[in-house]
């Protein structure tokens, strides 16, 4: 019983669609604007560093919250599970019809979770990709395919790296059409520090 509301807790976390409430706040669908994602990118697009970075950090305390709590009422292995349904319910949350965002916010803090040191060392290569090519797409990507390795040589257990793989790869796969935009050379790039 408690394992099952450990993932329901975890889902109902990561479902909360904070890019779209802050949109509202501002009388703006985000759904409707640049890449008509709810997350912390096309909100920094959209609205700004300030409301970005704030939306930001809620995606990622959502994650983070979902392992506290799932490990806190069952067990870390339930709670790596738990954040893996809160990265489900950001990317599928049943409030907006099933049409999130892509789960790296919410994916970070599930992370420093359960491997806070591989993730504080995926931020840098993100950040770094980030700002140089200025495509977050690209970094995330580039993240989701290093996390696997960076958290087994940091000591990760089997739930553990299992969770990095499969995180990583629906990360990847939640940014589909960012890769037919990059195919096409249509990415939509970010300025940093300008507003909208």
């Amino acid at each position: 019983m408690t394992e099952a509301l450990a993932l329901i807790l975890g889902y109902l976390l990561g479902s909360i669609p904070t890019g779209y409430l802050a949109g509202r706040l501002r009388g703006i669908d985000i759904r409707t604007i640049g890449s008509g994602s709810m997350g912390a990118t096309n909100v920094f697009r959209a609205m700004g560093a300030k409301i970005g970075a704030a939306v930001l950090a809620v995606d990622v305390l959502k994650g983070l919250a979902a392992v506290l709590v799932g490990t806190a009422i069952a067990d870390p292995t339930w709670g790596i599970l738990a954040g893996a349904l809160a990265m489900v319910g950001h990317a599928f949350p049943v409030w907006l019809r099933f049409k999130g965002g892509k789960g790296v916010a919410t994916g970070l803090g599930v992370l420093f979770g359960i491997v806070p040191v591989a993730a504080a060392l995926v931020v840098p290569l993100w950040i770094t990709i980030a700002v140089s090519t200025r495509l977050v797409s690209v970094a995330s990507i580039c993240a989701a395919i290093a996390l696997p390795a960076v958290a087994y040589t940091m000591g990760a257990d089997t739930p553990q790296t299992i969770f990095t793989i499969a995180a990583g790869l629906g990360v990847i796969a939640l940014h589909h059409k960012n890769l037919s935009r990059l195919a096409r050379g249509e990415e939509l790039a970010v300025s940093w520090g300008k507003k909208p």
